[in-house]
């Protein structure tokens, strides 16, 4: 059960003022304690739910998730 949400994306953040930039992306299931597979732009990644801020942080840089299913 898909559903989209406004999340803070790795490969937005602002490197120079070390902010984060939210986009809307799709959480796709839940396969750990706090470990849930996303997808941002076509491209399916792990992401965490931060419960402090309330936001998903979805790692499309380094937790790129390849077609067979491992990282």
């Amino acid at each position: 059960m898909a559903h989209k949400v406004m999340a803070y994306v790795h490969s937005l953040k602002d490197k120079k003022t070390d902010t984060n930039h939210s986009a809307e992306v799709t959480i796709f299931e839940k396969y750990g304690d706090n470990q849930y597979i996303a997808e941002y732009n076509g491209i399916r990644c792990t992401a965490i739910f931060n419960w402090f801020v309330g936001m998903y942080f979805v790692d499309d840089v380094y937790g790129v998730i390849d077609s067979a299913g491992g990282e």
